[in-house]
């Protein structure tokens, strides 16, 4: 679970620097698009300015059908119209009127001013006072926008640009309508760069989730999942290699003091017949030299029985030291009791899984730190674990479960408690539990709580077999008992 919540955090970290990126792309794009048109459009309308510059300037004055002439039309397609009004003369009636005030505004300001202004047909005029002829153009705002050098493709394009005056729009690229609540919206708004057509150069854009960089979100997902994976995996091996090898040391430690079990209880069991026997050809070498008195031979061959049993027991004797473990109380160190059984439940995590056995652990707070062996003190409480997990095969698993509690006891000791809920023990057999070579499962060399029992003596502790409670009748409970480091400072 925690890796996977690891993963979730990476990739979706990764996500979003990735969605981040293209979004900051996608308005840079923007935004540079943005002032380009703007700039286009701003070049086109400063050409106006100068043609009615070049107008009230020249003042031409040519007629032909009685209307101005000009060949403006046919250099600047996007001029509409071009009207002149002499100093005696006056603007078309239906126009008269705007065109007059533009005038007037023109002649006060020193430079073209707008007039009938209609951006929904894409349609305006600009007046320029002149002496003694002012000039009007109608400008086409369609053939305004230089669409041969637009930044943009105009009919795919996303972005939406109008042309603004007011509360009136001329749409120059539609793009896509703006969205409520529909992913990201940027904006541009600029004026032209012309004081006499003051038009507002307006750019919308709206950023769908279809836009984000899928493709790379996922491939970054899925690079980060195989990598997660890889890892968890090179992790895992690398946890059960070093449980393999923390099992094969309590192994080989359980080994060695099997072995030293099985040699102390064989030299025990050999050196009662051999005293026996010493004791025996002994009182027969007596009774033979008191009578009869002719018996060298037999003398001579009890002699070398006692000299044969000697030699057995000094055998013995040797093999006993050899194999004579040595005492552990100069070895002992402060550890925590709790760290240990955790180490030891790490070791044997596949195998309650195999089982299927239902795990409780419980640290009293207040536990303190106890002086024991560490591998001595793990290959009790492995041997503890093992025994339990042995007697859980024996019942249905959904019944087995195991109880570890480690408390603080009186007198400054801490006790560990391995409660099963197996089968139980014997009346019969919980007399005779921690004997050598006695064990209550089929093929068992009954060495191993005796092992343990050894092991906890040899280091100042204690271990127990707890009385059978009569309100639970089935499982079995062992008692570690240890000092703890402050009641050794006590002492």
């Amino acid at each position: 679970m925690a890796a996977l919540l690891v993963w979730v955090v990476v990739a979706c970290a990764g996500a979003a620097f990735l969605a981040h990126a293209r979004l900051q792309e996608l308005r840079a794009d923007f935004e540079t698009d943005g002032r380009i048109a703007h700039r286009r459009i701003s070049q086109r309308v400063v050409q106006y300015d100068a043609v009615m510059a070049t107008l009230t300037l020249l003042q031409p004055t040519a007629v032909e059908g009685g209307a101005p002439v000009t060949r403006l039309a046919s250099v600047y397609p996007q001029i509409l119209t071009v009207l002149q009004r002499t100093a005696a003369g006056a603007w078309p009636t239906l126009l008269a009127a705007p065109l007059a005030a533009a005038e007037a505004a023109s002649r006060a300001s020193g430079r073209p001013e707008m007039a009938l202004a209609d951006l929904r047909a894409g349609r305006y005029y600009l007046v320029m006072a002149g002496s003694p002829a002012s000039y009007a153009l109608q400008i086409d705002l369609k053939a305004t926008v230089p669409y041969d050098e637009w930044p943009m493709d105009v009919a795919s394009s996303p972005v939406r640009v109008t042309l603004e005056l007011g509360d009136a729009a001329f749409v120059v690229q539609p793009g896509r309508p703006r969205q409520a609540s529909v992913g990201w919206t940027y904006d541009f708004h600029k004026r032209l760069m012309v004081r006499s057509q003051p038009l507002d150069v307006v750019a919308h854009r709206t950023v769908e989730l279809r836009e984000l960089p899928w493709l790379a979100i996922l491939a970054w997902c899925a690079l980060t999942a195989g990598a997660g994976a890889g890892g968890l995996a090179a992790w895992r091996q690398r946890a059960s290699r070093r449980r393999m090898e923390e099992l094969l040391r309590l192994g080989q430690v359980a080994r060695l003091n099997a072995l030293g079990e099985l040699a102390a209880g064989m030299a025990h069991e050999l050196n009662q017949p051999l005293t026996a026997l010493l004791s025996s050809t002994q009182a027969a070498k007596r009774l033979l030299v008191e009578d009869p008195p002719e018996l060298d031979a037999a003398r001579t061959a009890m002699v070398r029985a006692v000299e044969q049993a000697h030699r057995a027991s000094a055998v013995v004797g040797r093999l006993r030291r050899l194999v004579e473990r040595p005492d552990l109380a100069a070895d002992v160190q402060p550890l925590s009791l709790a760290a240990a059984t955790q180490d030891v439940l790490r070791l044997l995590e596949p195998d309650l899984a195999e089982r299927r056995i239902a795990t409780t652990v419980s640290t009293d707070p207040g536990l303190p730190s106890v002086l024991a062996e560490p591998i001595s003190l793990q290959q009790i409480i492995h041997n503890l674990l093992m025994n339990a997990l042995q007697a859980l095969e024996q019942v249905p698993p959904g019944e087995r479960r195991l109880s570890i509690a480690m408390t603080a006891a009186e007198h400054g000791q801490a006790t560990l408690s391995v409660r099963d809920q197996g089968p139980g023990i014997a009346p019969e057999a919980r007399r005779r539990l921690f004997e050598p070579f006695y064990s209550t499962r089929p093929g068992g060399l009954g060495l191993g709580l005796t092992l343990c029992e050894s092991l906890a003596q040899a280091m100042g502790a204690r271990l127990t077999l707890a009385p059978q409670a009569p309100s639970a009748p089935r499982g079995a409970e062992f008692i570690l008992t240890l000092s703890s480091v402050a009641a050794s400072h006590d002492r």
